[in-house]
């Protein structure tokens, strides 16, 4: 089945994310202050940092997971909230046990009470290339077709924002890889906000660079690496993209050890 087929869903409409003056505190700790980013329509933005600085809690701030803390404004492009318009994907599949693979694909439509579209769950799971495992357990798949049935889910939504939280760093580096290669293919025309930890994930994956482990400062230039993506990270064309990255994270770390000192 292909997706111009009449059990293939419309394509989900374009719009951009603006996140303005974000600020993220845990307890009387402050992960990040007055931090603004924009991700383009259509567009694979990385947030990238160390463990620790707050990037996680930035995405589920901005999936509606945690309450914003002023004077954090997040917002559509068109200046709506972003309510029942974003898809979440993290880093576990968090796949339920109980249910099959197809099931779980279709689980977003069985939590409000609506009918799954079965066929079009198995569409989808065609797309990722694990529709011969549709009535398998999680239990029965190994660790990249559980990330595979994951994606499947978040495609399944048919959001137009798309967050995910370093979805493939449990992965092996080859299936890594393929699973990079196919969230490019099957997130097209969406606008994926994702974090990292990884400079070669986000040189590979990203349209734009957000650093937050250099104190993402108001008005620090984003990173843009040259080429279309999925890139090789070892392509001498990116080698000043990627000393960019690690100096500001090396800056970052020396930063947060004055302040610990």
């Amino acid at each position: 089945m292909t997706d111009t087929e009449p059990n293939s869903p419309p394509s989900a409409e374009m719009l951009g994310l603006d996140v303005r003056n974000a600020r993220l505190a845990w307890d009387e700790a402050v992960l990040l202050d007055d931090f603004s980013f924009s991700a383009p329509a259509g567009s694979w933005t990385c947030l990238l940092g160390e463990s620790g600085v707050g990037k996680s809690t930035l995405l589920r701030t901005i999936a509606g997971l945690i309450e914003p803390v002023s004077p954090t404004e997040i917002r559509a492009h068109d200046g709506t909230a972003l309510h029942a318009r974003v898809a979440y994907m993290a880093q576990q599949d968090l796949l339920l046990p109980w249910l099959s693979a197809i099931e779980n694909v279709a689980l977003g439509a069985r939590l409000r009470g609506e009918r799954a579209d079965r066929e079009r769950a198995l569409n989808i799971l065609a797309r990722a290339g694990v529709a011969d495992r549709a009535n398998a357990l999680p239990s029965e798949l190994s660790g990249g077709e559980r990330q595979r049935v994951a994606l499947a889910r978040t495609l399944m939504e048919e959001r137009p924002i798309v967050l995910m939280d370093e979805p493939f760093s449990a992965l092996d580096a080859i299936t890594r890889t393929r699973l990079q290669d196919l969230a490019v293919d099957l997130l097209d025309n969406r606008t994926v906000l994702m974090v990292t930890h990884d400079p070669f994930e986000a040189l590979r994956l990203a349209d734009t660079i957000f650093i937050l482990s250099d104190g993402a400062q108001p008005g620090r230039a984003a990173i843009v690496p040259p080429g279309a993506t999925p890139r090789d990270p070892t392509d001498p064309a990116l080698r000043e993209s990627h000393q960019t990255i690690m100096q500001r994270l090396s800056n970052g770390a020396a930063r947060a050890s004055g302040d610990m000192a």
